[in-house]
């Protein structure tokens, strides 16, 4: 019987000893204990929203010219704006052991369990361009899309005048730059402008020009379209062209085809932002994490108003 207990307590023992060695212990799916020792296996993983848009496809550029700089290894997956596919592949980094996440959400809400899910695990996070909502992150960088949607209202009641009936092509509903951008947009609007007219068009060319045909039809006198993003604002132009109506279309990201329009004078105007430096600030900053530098929970970067006279 005494053989028997001491064989209990050295089995006793050796467990205790193997849990306390341990810095996370996972049961049944879910994380316990403390992530502080979990430094991951040196890469950086990139989950980006969709690689079906140039403002993103600059953004992974300059994500991947930043860690080849560097040495480090990126891992980059695209959710293909499909927010449970986006889920998934977060997923996949967390078992692969990234040491850094950076996240650039298709929706701010849903991919909120699966970060909390890294953050337990001790990987460090970071949120490009979109926030992610209820966690409590490493870092967040992004244009201050409030603003930039502000100057771009404000170029529209500068251009068409105050009281002028409007129209708003709105991003992907849940998307913090959606919501950023429409924010800043009925700042100046509703109080200067008459917006008669507001629908999502989900950042895509296509339905922009669907949205916008539907609009025309139903508000023939609109001034004036502000959409959140460039390829709204592309789509939106084809229907208008297509209407024979000369209506203002302003945009927001700078992409190539939007700054070619509004040299050839087509498109009003449109917000630069710098995707490229977005990619690349999120990397430096993932690699200062991985050595246990302290960074800022905030790291804005500027937008500026692009017009004919200075789209170069």
């Amino acid at each position: 019987m005494r053989s028997i207990r001491k064989i209990l307590a050295l089995v006793l023992s050796v467990l205790v000893l193997c849990l306390s060695g341990c810095s996370l212990i996972t049961i049944d799916g879910e994380d316990y204990g403390a992530a502080a020792d979990y430094t991951g296996n040196g890469s950086i993983g990139l989950s980006v929203s969709t690689q079906n848009n140039p403002f993103f496809v600059t953004l992974v550029q300059g994500a991947k010219a930043a860690a080849d700089k560097a040495g480090v290894q990126l891992v980059v997956v695209d959710a293909g704006d499909d927010a449970a596919k986006q889920v998934s592949d977060i997923e996949d980094l967390i078992a692969k052991n990234v040491s850094v996440l950076i996240v650039n959400p298709v929706d701010s809400d849903t991919v909120s369990s699966v970060v909390q899910t890294a953050v337990n695990k001790g990987v460090k996070v970071i949120s490009a361009d979109r926030v992610v909502n209820g966690v409590d992150i490493d870092c967040q960088i992004a244009s201050d899309n409030v603003l930039g949607a502000e100057l771009a209202t404000q170029y529209i009641v500068d251009m068409v005048g105050e009281g002028a009936k409007v129209a708003e092509l709105q991003g992907i509903s849940g998307a913090s730059a959606a919501i950023d951008r429409g924010t800043g947009f009925h700042n100046i609007a509703d109080a200067k402008l008459e917006v008669v007219a507001s629908q999502p068009a989900d950042f895509d060319r296509t339905k922009g020009m669907t949205v916008m045909e539907n609009m025309l039809q139903g508000n023939g006198d609109i001034k004036a379209v502000f959409a959140a993003n460039d390829e709204m604002a592309l789509g939106a132009m084809e229907a208008i062209a297509a209407s024979r109506k000369d209506i203002l279309v302003v945009g927001f990201d700078a992409t190539d085809d939007a700054i070619s329009s509004i040299k050839d004078g087509r498109m009003g105007a449109t917000i630069a932002q710098q995707p490229d430096l977005i990619g690349a600030t999120a990397v430096e900053t993932a690699i200062k994490l991985m050595n246990g530098e302290e960074v800022p929970k905030s790291i804005p970067v500027e937008v500026t108003l692009v017009t004919r006279e200075n789209a170069g």
